[in-house]
């Protein structure tokens, strides 16, 4: 009887350690409102338990993370068309936050829609990825796997980046073998230089150029040298969040309309405004000026909130 209980608890132990050593706390939500009411919406169903499973319980990396250390995200695969019998075209939303020390908030990473998601499916059909074969046998149902594979490495490589500079570069580079074996097909796009200016292809290049180093300092500054040390010394952590957005600015004017300015701003803004609002005068006039030029957008709202 001891031994049974001993090999169970040895079970249960080695069961936790191989849970908690996955890195993505993922929910995946595949909507189809937008489909003809004439096809099976079950396939939907079992198709995100699928890519649920795929996210969830593949290893990314050969690292450790404890339950609380995993990165919390989530991804909307909206179905916008049907091309054809088992070709579907959708958009994907995908988001990623990080703990702030000290707090309970979870700070943004990713806010990001990717609209060009195209791939074959039947119901039950194997959804898995190897990123020796990326392309796969079939290249439709290969390219569902590789948008989601990509994502997963650009999301864990930003994680890595807020901690540490350059950090993340090892999986942005796993990210980008992913680029480069992309699947092929008449309708499948967002992977190459030509598929337009914001798409996968450039935000990965973004993150590998050399010439765009000071972008993971940025990250760093940003999240590490300033969120994490908000409750430790809030002046202190406000004036080098200041510093990394005066770093961007000066990125932007030496390399203007770059995706990853964009991609870095989307979805900070509420996040910024409450940062500043308890800074000094001049700090408001600076982020005021610097954030005109970073985000358009919501540069009425800057002035608005911080003056």
């Amino acid at each position: 009887m001891y031994k049974h209980i001993s090999i169970l608890t040895v079970s249960l132990f080695l069961f936790a350690s191989i849970v908690s050593s996955q890195e993505l706390q993922s929910k995946v939500t595949v909507l189809s409102s937008r489909v003809n009411s004439t096809v099976d919406k079950k396939i939907f169903t079992t198709l995100q338990s699928q890519l649920n499973n795929l996210m969830n319980t593949r290893k990314w990396t050969s690292d450790v993370f404890n339950q609380n250390e995993k990165i919390e995200c989530s991804f909307i695969l909206n179905i916008e068309s049907i091309v054809e019998t088992n070709l579907y075209k959708a958009s994907l939303t995908v988001q990623a936050a990080r703990p702030v020390y000290g707090s309970s908030y979870q700070a943004a990473l990713v806010n990001f829609l990717d609209a060009d998601v195209t791939f074959k499916y039947v119901e039950f059909q194997p959804v898995e990825f190897n990123e020796n074969r990326v392309q796969g046998t079939d290249a439709g149902v290969a390219n569902l796997t590789a948008v989601f594979a990509y994502y997963a490495y650009m999301i864990i490589g930003l994680d890595y980046d807020s901690f540490a500079p350059k950090n993340g570069d090892g999986y942005f580079r796993k990210a980008q073998n992913i680029v480069n074996n992309a699947p092929e097909g008449r309708s499948i796009s967002g992977w190459r230089v030509f598929d337009g200016l914001r798409n996968r292809y450039w935000l990965n290049e973004n993150l590998i150029n050399s010439r765009y180093n000071i972008i993971h300092d940025v990250f760093y500054s940003y999240y590490r040298a300033g969120l994490d040390k908000l409750i430790e010394n809030e002046n202190e952590a406000r004036a080098n969040i200041l510093q990394s957005l005066v770093q961007l600015q000066a990125f932007n004017k030496e390399n203007p309309n770059t995706m990853i300015l964009q991609f870095f701003m989307q979805g900070k803004a509420q996040e910024i405004i409450g940062i500043f609002k308890k800074g000094t005068d001049e700090e408001k006039a600076k982020a005021i000026e610097v954030l005109a030029v970073l985000d358009v957008v919501n540069a009425a709202k800057y002035k608005q909130e911080l003056q």
